[in-house]
């Protein structure tokens, strides 16, 4: 008996705005539909070259080793410190969300001497603590901390930390998941030995690879170790023969169709420029936290030190903010985040990355939350959600986006405003 075809898998149609995955330019989808080559094919070769060059751009750096691990922002985290920490090596993590948690747990893992620098959710890790704890504690291998704490919301300043690291000869570990391409990041600049991030935020491209670049010490230490690191697949040592020019070492079958997304999406961020990108995000996140504020909405990162890749706010205590994430799911055909861990039913973790942050997108979610807010249909003219964030474009002298708008969006139902 023949089985019935089965129909393809069609999406609904969704606009991106959570903590994550963002919306992908269709320059992207297309790419990721060529032909594949064999993962040693001189062409395919040529091209993670390319895709070196162009993330060191992204990341500021003249690191060799600069490269897009196999796996998703968390393997990143997890090659970063896994090859950099043995059993009883002393190393210090800011923790103040999440990811810095998910730091601190993997050190532990490793059998590392943990020594936390904690700050309270939605606050930086303020550089005199690390300083403080540094000259307390004598030697420590590495400095872990979070540059975009994406479950806060909180953007950790760097410079200083970087040069604390080297005053104590202490390496510095920096996720910068919701970071590159997104905000500034200068690696060389901040003394950063080991950076890695995701494809999924703001670079838009769909989740599956990790941007890792790592400094000469950083891998002269890697390759130095007293014992195996406790993963193969993420051995560092083993990796970089396979992206080095020189050797080409056999490890594993990259992901072949995800390495042609990344040099297009790569390709789309250099033809932008990052200065450009960086504003483009800021005027976004401060249009959508004015919508916000007219709705009774707070920002809850630290004032000064606010992500504008990922905006977290503070709801009405009048306002239920599971229902409204549904409703706008739902109804809308809008995605954003809630709390995660202590944060749960307290705030929203709104995202603006990449191919994301758009004015239509940033007008398309206020209008749709007055609605939800008000109780009342769109009547054709701007509510005071909108008009708050109209305003934040009027005086940037942007009156219509001047990008090309990607977003997908659902169809329209009932009365809702234009």
């Amino acid at each position: 008996m023949v089985a019935e075809r089965t129909s393809a898998f069609t999406p609904p149609p969704r606009l991106l705005l959570g903590p994550g995955p963002s919306m992908v330019h269709p320059r992207v989808l297309h790419a990721m539909s060529a032909p594949l080559l064999g993962h040693l094919d001189p062409e395919f070769l040529r091209l993670m070259d390319e895709i070196q060059h162009r993330l060191r751009h992204v990341f500021r750096t003249t690191n060799t080793f600069t490269i897009a691990l196999s796996g998703t922002g968390s393997a990143g985290m997890e090659a970063a410190l896994v090859n950099l920490v043995e059993p009883g090596d002393p190393v210090l993590v800011g923790i103040n969300g999440v990811f810095g948690s998910r730091m601190a747990a993997i050190v532990e893992r490793c059998g590392g001497r943990l020594i936390r620098v904690e700050a309270p959710w939605g606050r930086i890790i303020e550089p005199d603590a690390i300083a403080e704890a540094l000259q307390r504690a004598g030697s420590v291998k590495v400095v872990a901390v979070v540059h975009a704490e994406t479950s806060t919301g909180a953007q950790q300043p760097l410079e200083p930390i970087g040069t604390l690291c080297r005053e104590h000869n202490a390496l510095f570990v920096v996720d910068a998941v919701t970071s590159l391409g997104g905000l500034p990041l200068d690696v060389d600049g901040w003394n950063i030995d080991v950076c890695y991030s995701g494809t999924q935020k703001c670079l838009s491209c769909p989740p599956g690879l990790a941007p890792l670049t790592l400094s000469d010490r950083a891998l002269a230490t890697i390759r130095s170790r007293k014992t195996p690191c406790q993963s193969w697949y993420l051995d560092l040592s083993l990796i970089a023969d396979y992206w080095a020019e020189a050797k080409r070492a056999y490890h594993h079958t990259a992901p072949i169709s995800m390495l042609y997304a990344l040099r297009e999406a790569l390709c789309l961020v250099e033809e932008e420029g990052l200065d450009a990108r960086f504003a483009r995000h800021r005027l976004h996140s401060d249009a959508l936290m004015a919508g916000l504020a007219a709705l009774g909405c707070t920002p809850f990162a630290q004032e000064g030190h606010r992500l504008p890749s990922l905006n977290a706010v503070l709801l009405p205590s009048s306002v239920e903010e599971a229902p409204v994430r549904a409703e706008l799911l739902q109804r809308f055909g809008i995605e954003i985040g809630g709390g995660l861990g202590p944060l749960q039913g307290k705030v929203w973790r709104i995202g603006l990355m990449g191919e994301s942050s758009t004015r239509n997108n940033v007008l398309t979610l206020v209008d749709a939350l007055e609605e939800i807010f008000l109780g009342r249909p769109g009547t054709g003219r701007p509510g005071p959600a909108r008009e708050s964030a109209l305003q934040v474009y009027r005086k940037n002298g942007l009156h219509k986006d001047v990008r090309a708008e990607h977003a997908i969006r659902a169809p329209k139902k009932g009365n809702d405003r234009p």
